[in-house]
């Protein structure tokens, strides 16, 4: 197993102004940088080692303790994807939750409790994925996933209950720059989309499995809502809705968004992973 090097904290919080916001985010990060780590030890780990560790079992032995099987044709992520980055060393170290990879070498981690990785392109979540041995799901696959074993187009239910899943409608992107018109490429660019601070904000993203009750038979977690989830499509695809918006381009499961291709990110981008079953 390769040996995983703690990290110091790199974010935003040498800089002097919106102090509350930064010290926010460094304490986040401190508690999902344990998380992390472990998530990434327990990569290979036993399901009853990570039974005692967790106290949750894998759904199903076909899949890592990590995943969800879901109806025995392919494995899912329960939870939203952190990343680790690979030192040239092969020590591996976490990544700030609200940075971009910036051409780092990172792989994909799957844990409950921890901030979700943001800021992410489609190219590099599938790097990332690729890299634990897994895959950017198909996007009929992360669809089944999302609405359960019965189809329920909001995973949980037929109807939406706001609350259920971080859906509240929050713009991190009005509180931070005040509001914007549509459009406007002094408001709306890559710049301002990608800053620390955004995700670092109260009421914004949640941890992974924060919201208990946003969830479906399957085990599968924060699919609706919390960070926009990137898909395997060629031309660029998210689906199920991030904190702000869960209706827009689509009902709760159904929400799908093709405006941006693969290199794209912002602060509302996150991923996970599939994988096939191992029988």
């Amino acid at each position: 197993m390769r040996p995983i090097q703690s990290f110091e904290r790199a974010t935003v919080a040498s800089r002097p102004k919106r102090a509350p916001r930064e010290d926010r985010g460094a304490r986040l990060f401190a508690t999902t940088e344990s998380s992390i780590l472990a998530a990434a030890r327990g990569a290979a780990e036993s399901p009853l080692d990570q039974l005692l560790r967790t106290g949750e079992a894998a759904t199903n032995a076909a899949c890592p303790p990590e995943m969800a099987s879901i109806g025995d044709r392919f494995c899912v992520d329960r939870f939203e994807a952190s990343l680790v980055e690979v030192l040239p060393n092969g020590e591996e170290r976490p990544v700030s939750p609200y940075e971009t990879v910036d051409g780092r070498i990172v792989r994909a981690v799957s844990a409950r409790g921890v901030i979700p990785q943001g800021y992410v392109s489609g190219h590099e979540a599938a790097r990332a994925c690729a890299r634990s041995g897994k895959r950017l799901c198909k996007p009929v696959e992360w669809r089944q996933a999302c609405t359960g074993s019965s189809g329920k187009g909001w995973g949980y239910g037929e109807q939406r209950e706001r609350g259920r899943c971080n859906d509240h409608g929050r713009s991190a992107m009005g509180v931070l720059y005040g509001p914007g018109r549509d459009g406007d490429p002094t408001y709306w660019n890559m710049t301002k989309m990608n800053n620390p601070e955004l995700n670092q904000l109260a009421g914004t993203v949640s941890k992974t499995g924060e919201h208990e009750a946003c969830t479906n038979d399957y085990g599968v977690y924060d699919m609706v809502g919390n960070l926009h989830e990137w898909v395997d499509d060629r031309g660029g695809r998210f689906q199920g809705g991030y904190y702000l918006d869960v209706t827009q381009n689509g009902d709760g499961c159904n929400y799908k968004t093709k405006a941006h291709e693969n290199w794209y990110h912002d602060y509302s981008t996150g991923f996970r992973c599939c994988a096939d079953v191992t029988l």
